[in-house]
């Protein structure tokens, strides 16, 4: 029988699994975790393999095996998992009575078509796409409440989306104007396969841009502010440090309004989000202000013409950006407040 406050988490030894395994830990409405990875090394728990989490941190650590996880009482798997085991593995688990949090790009998309597009990888379990609830709870909370799969975001989307929804929902945005996010991420977004781009000598003092027109977060930017594809301009930029993205997202306004106007429709549609902190008019965020939560912050600053617009959306990208978030669905899958462990 199936144990709601039983979790299963597959995949804890990249950045976010260990950001996931934090959190859940910590949780009060839950048993202690079980852990699946490929290789344990002889650890029998996940202290024995983090000793970070020596005296506090005993949960049980086991070789990946979907038939040991779907013969458990676990009534939800964390997936923090490459996309392609994430597409493998995530219809079995379902298939067998599960909820599952994935928190890879596999199930963002309605279409097959856009993920094989975007991902250069073959498209997951079709019957499955139209299931998922893609899980910005801020917007869509009430699918995820009632979801079996969530699709956790993308961290820089989730940083763009929460910044333009407003304003899009209300359509304020010009007609036939650009949306620049010119978006700076730290270097645990990038994960943890050693890579000799992201080599401590390659990174620190130094700025670089990278996947110009490329970048994967890009059709759920488009599909989730309903932007035109050639209305958006979306940079991304590799800071030397560890985690945090910030977000400066350009817009054009299609009628002048005053910075008060601005600061009490974010206000109003952000109402009770405990989540999003909205900024003072003028006042903007800093990464300091975010590292290590589950926060989004955005602040704005408006032109003398009431028409040119500046938002500064600021989060951690383990935290919102990726395990914070996850937690934070599935708080609203099992019915309690969102922001239980996260605070």
């Amino acid at each position: 029988m199936r144990d709601s406050r039983s979790v299963a988490v597959v995949g804890v030894t990249g950045y976010t699994g260990l950001e996931l395994a934090r959190i859940l830990l910590r949780h009060p409405e839950l048993s202690p975790p079980v852990f699946y990875v490929r290789e344990t090394n002889g650890a029998k728990c996940l202290a024995e393999l983090f000793p970070q989490f020596r005296g506090w941190g005993e949960a049980p650590l086991r070789p990946l095996s979907v038939d040991a996880i779907t013969s458990s009482r676990a009534g939800t798997a964390f997936l923090a998992t490459p996309h392609e085991v994430s597409a493998e593995i995530a219809p079995a688990l379902l298939d067998a009575g599960l909820r599952v949090v994935d928190l890879s790009g596999s199930f963002r998309f309605r279409s097959a078509q856009t993920f094989t597009s975007w991902y250069k990888l073959p498209a997951p379990h079709a019957d499955w796409l139209g299931e998922a609830a893609y899980g910005v709870p801020e917007i869509y909370s009430n699918e995820i409440a009632k979801a079996r799969l969530v699709a956790n975001p993308g961290c820089y989307a989730t940083s763009v989306i929460l910044a333009l929804r407003p304003l899009t929902e209300e359509g304020w945005i010009a007609a036939n104007t650009s949306v620049v996010c010119d978006c700076k991420s730290g270097a645990t977004g990038a994960g943890k396969d050693p890579r000799r781009d992201l080599h401590f000598v390659e990174v620190d003092e130094n700025f670089k841009a990278y996947n110009l027109f490329t970048h994967r977060h890009t059709p759920e930017i488009l599909e989730h502010t309903g932007l035109n594809e050639d209305q958006l301009v979306f940079s991304t930029h590799l800071l030397p440090l560890a985690r945090g993205i910030l977000s400066t997202i350009y817009v054009t306004l299609d009628q002048p309004q005053s910075a008060q106007d601005i600061e009490a429709l974010y206000r109003k549609y952000y109402a009770g989000r405990k989540m999003v902190r909205i900024w003072p008019a003028g006042t903007l965020p800093e990464l300091q202000h975010v590292a290590h939560t589950n926060f989004c912050d955005i602040g704005f600053a408006l032109d003398k013409s009431g028409r040119r617009l500046i938002i500064v959306s600021c989060l951690d990208n383990l935290g919102k950006g990726a395990a914070g978030q996850a937690v934070q669905n599935f708080n609203h899958m099992l019915g309690i407040e969102e922001h239980i462990s996260l605070q």
